[in-house]
Formats: structure tokens, sequence, C-alpha cells
């Protein structure tokens, strides 16, 4: 018997894919049009849902009140001019509100983070069990949800945020056992991030945080600060309660400062900053040289000798730029007998019932790049070590008005001077440091953990006994190197001064350094009182 041909209709599978995507095509249309439709439907149904329990978990007394409390709303709604449409439009926007799609966050962590916990609680075992304790937080093969309440994970599935319990008789309080546990929980939830630990030792608690990069876009500009405040630099928002305004690529926006609060009434009025080359020490000088000109005199002694600091030759306010050993120790002689002359003005300014006079309150700065390397050029030379000069700007400086900022390497700061260090309360560290680095400058250790690959400008600050503080200085880059930012460049170079022409008429840009007073001028503090322009420039 022959085999007859199926129909054509069968064996030709293009006319059937056409009409399934024809199909599919036009559910998805209507399911477009009537979207609101089964919105509201699916919002009525839920109401009607919501509405049916609430009676059914109302008890038998209170369900007559209730009915005439609704028996009420719906005769005044119906009585109401334009009642029952605005009713209707209420009921439809509830519904719509009611019957949008929900959607739902994942039941728990995946399997991926789940791993990431389980090894993460294996590691910390050894450092959370004694023995003897009869029921540890912390075994081989525990239930790690018990000690992790809160936890979260970023994008590319690395631990973001995790809320940890310990035992009540780990020492918390020595500062090598939470150094230990916090090494443990850096290498494990990944490295080249910066991790802030927050210990809670009344409640046995710890939460780990990953900060997120400080700002780099904030370029030099004028600060919105109170008189006698500077601008160090930016910090996180939640360590600071003030905010500035800032411009940075064009957007104004608020961002947390670091204020360091010089002169009279200062508890930290000399400042300390190490780092490693090319770690914005220079970067947060010029910064500061910038902000301090807007009411008070600068004097910059560079003992690089880079010529970092050319842009500020000349200008209005700055009294002289120096490299060499011989100008920076004239310099240097200079600022001292005028501190010792602020001091002997004011001093008799007070004994005759007189404020103090103007040139005495006027912001006086003294800015030292390096001074270690002129220290290396006097020992060579015999010489006395120029740092020695500024022992008594550094001693007596908070009452004469004079404020003293001392940068140098760390490779250097063995040869700084016994007054440098003790009378710089506040401190700043640059570029990639260890956490025992930054204890050592800064006398306590960061809260985070430190990462040796940051950005120019980027590191920590600690003004007297508060707290570490993570900083990023404002770019502000020598306008002469072609080889930054031009924007960052204009930025610099609005802020800078009109230039002026020095007595004898030296040309535009040349050093003016201010001369010591003569010998027969010196004075002390003590001594009699000189004529009231003794000492002086």
């Amino acid at each position: 018997m022959a085999r007859r041909p199926l129909p054509r209709i069968l064996t030709n599978s293009a006319p059937l894919a056409r009409s399934r995507e024809f199909a599919r095509t036009a559910a998805d249309s209507a399911s477009d049009v009537f979207h609101p439709l089964i919105t509201i439907s699916r919002g009525v149904r839920r109401l009607a849902v919501a509405a049916g329990r609430r009676w059914s978990e109302t008890p038998k007394e209170r369900r007559g009140p209730l009915l005439f409390f609704v028996a009420a709303c719906v005769l005044v709604v119906a009585l109401a001019p334009f009642g029952p449409l605005l009713a209707l439009i209420a009921v439809m926007g509830a519904a719509a509100w009611a019957g949008r799609d929900r959607e739902t966050a994942p039941a728990g962590p995946t399997e991926a983070e789940t791993n990431r916990l389980r090894a993460l609680y294996e590691a910390l075992v050894p450092y959370f069990t004694i023995e003897g304790d009869p029921v540890p937080l912390y075994t081989h093969n525990g239930e790690w949800e018990q000690v992790f309440t809160e936890y979260s994970f970023d994008d590319d599935g690395r631990l973001a945020r995790l809320h940890l319990k310990y035992p009540a008789y780990f020492t918390d309080g020595e500062e090598r056992s939470r150094a230990r546990i916090e090494q443990v929980l850096h290498a494990k939830s990944g490295r080249g991030r910066e991790y802030h630990f927050d210990w809670d030792e009344e409640a046995n608690q710890l939460v780990l945080t990953v900060l997120g990069p400080l700002p780099t876009d904030i370029a030099a500009q004028r600060f919105v600060a109170a008189p006698g405040e500077t601008v160090l630099g930016f910090t996180d928002p939640d360590s600071v309660r003030r905010t500035v305004p800032v411009v940075a690529d064009e957007e104004s926006r608020d961002a947390p400062p670091v204020l360091w609060r010089a002169g009279r009434r200062s508890t930290e009025p000399h400042l300390l900053a190490l780092g490693q080359p090319g770690s914005g020490i220079t970067t947060l000088l010029r910064s500061l040289a910038l902000q301090a000109l807007d009411d008070g005199d600068v004097l910059i002694i560079d003992g690089s000798g880079t010529g970092e600091y050319a842009c500020l030759a000349g200008r209005r306010g700055v009294l002289g730029v120096e490299s060499g050993l011989s100008g920076a120790t004239a310099t240097l002689q200079w600022a001292s007998h005028e501190t010792e002359r602020r001091l002997i003005s004011a001093n008799r300014a007070r004994q005759a019932g007189r404020s103090a006079p103007e040139d005495t309150r006027r912001p006086l700065w003294i800015i030292a790049d390096r001074p270690t390397a002129l220290t290396h050029l006097a020992t060579a030379e015999g010489r006395d070590d120029p740092q020695r000069l500024l022992q008594v700007p550094l001693r007596h400086g908070r009452a004469a008005c004079v404020t003293v900022i001392v940068a140098d390497h760390f490779e250097g700061a063995e040869l700084l001077s016994e007054p440098v260090r003790a009378h710089t309360k506040a401190r700043v560290v640059l570029g990639p440091a260890t956490a025992e680095e930054v204890r050592a400058v800064l006398g306590a250790p960061p809260h985070t953990t430190p990462t040796f690959e940051v950005p120019p400008g980027r590191g920590y600050a600690r003004l007297g006994t508060s707290p570490v503080l993570r900083l990023q200085v404002p770019a502000t880059p020598d306008p002469f190197d072609e080889a930054v930012s031009e924007a960052h460049r204009q930025a610099v170079l609005a802020l800078l001064p009109e230039h002026t022409v020095p007595a004898g008429g030296l040309a535009l840009g040349t050093v003016a350094v201010a001369k010591p007073a003569a010998p027969a001028e010196q004075t002390t503090v003590g001594e009699p009182a000189p004529s009231p322009g003794a000492g002086h420039r």
C-alpha cells in the first residue's frame, strides 16, 4: 500500500514559525496595551484580600462599629459634590499602587557569597576560640549565620560590609589582638581596598566597612572658612560635622573638609607633614601658602631647591622664597627677630592699656620644605643648623601670630630638630605608608588599612589629640608645569596675588628676601623693648 504524503502545512515549518512569532508579538502588544488594566485588577484583588484579612482579624465585638464607620464614610462620599468621582479616582490610584510589580530581593547570599563567608568564618576560628569554652561561637564547620549578623557584597561579589559578633573573653582592649583580627579580615576580604574597623567593646561586636576613594577632582580655590581656619584637604562625610561648598568639574557641591586652625586661639599652631617623594607634600604646602596669602604674609624656605615655589616669588604678601643655605639662614634669623619684636610690641601695648599694633596681628607663615637638606649642607660646611633658628617661632609663634609649617621626607625625618618635633602638634602623612609609619608620625594608628597605591595628596591627618582622619589634598600643581591639567593650572593662577616691584627697582618675579636686624638691634624676650621699628624688615 503506497504511503500518502502529509499535507504541506504539516511538513513546512516556516508558516508555523511565523504564526507563533505573530501570536507572541500580538500577546506582547496586548500585554502592553492592557498593562494598566491588569495592574489595577491585580491591585483591586490585593486590596480585597487585605480587606478580607482585616475583617477576619477584627474581633466580633468591634465589627458592628466598624460597619457603622464604613457606612458613614460611604454616605458622606455619596452626598459630597463630586464625591463618587473622587472616591473612584482614589480607589483606582490605590489599586494601581498595590498592583504594581514588586521585585523580590534574593532570600539569602548566593553560593559564591556563602563560600566567602564560610571561609572567613573558618579563618577567625583560631582567634576567637579558647579551650574550655562550653558554648563557643566559633568552631570548625560551625554556623556562621550566628556571628555574621549583617553582610553585603558589591557588584564584583566582594565583601563590602560585615557585622560580626565575637566572644566576651576576646582581648579587644589590646591593640595587638585587634591588629591580628584586622589583618585576617583584610586578607580574606580582598586586598587593594581600604577598610574601616569599628570596634564596639561594650557589645562585643565589630563592623567592617569598605571605604570608597576620596574625591581627587577638587582643585585649588577659595574655600569658605572662618578667620584663622585653613583647609588641609577633604575627608569622609561621617568623620567631620561640617561641609564647605566646592567647585569640581564645573559643578558645585558640598564636601567635608579637614580644617586646621592657626593663630592665637589655636591649640595646634604649627604643622609637620611627612611623606614619600612624589606623595604630594609640595602640593599641600603650595595649597596652604595660597590660603595664607588671603590675610597674611608668607616666608618660604625651599630646601630641595627644585623651584616648586617659583610661582610665588615677587607676589604680594610673599616676603621671600629662599633655597640657598646663606639666604635661608638669614631669612630664618629675621623671622626669629620678628617673632621677638612682635612679642615685645604686643607686651608694651598691653601694659599701656592699648590693643596690639596691627603689624603684630597680621599672620606670618613660615613654610620650610625639606629643611634637613639644608642641615646636610650646614654640616658639610661646618655651620650652624638652620633649624635652630626655628626654635623661637615655634615656641612663641602662637602669641605672635606666627605659624610654622615644616615638611620633609621619611628618610630625613630623623634629622628634624627636637623643637620641630615637640611643637608641631598638627601632623600630616601623605603617600604610601605602613600603619607603623603612620603611628610613628601621628602618635596613633589609623582606623583604616593603608594601601600602597594612592593618588598624590592622599594620606592621613591628625590635629593634636583628635582622631586620625583620611585626607585628600586639593590639587594645587605648579602652574609653570605644562605636564599637569590645564584646568588645575588655571585654578592656581587665578589664586596668585598680583606681582609687586620691590624697592630698588627689582624686576617682576625677583625674589625679595627680608633682611635680618643688625646685631645692635637684636633683642630677646625679657630684654628692654627696642624702638617700634627695630628688628622689622
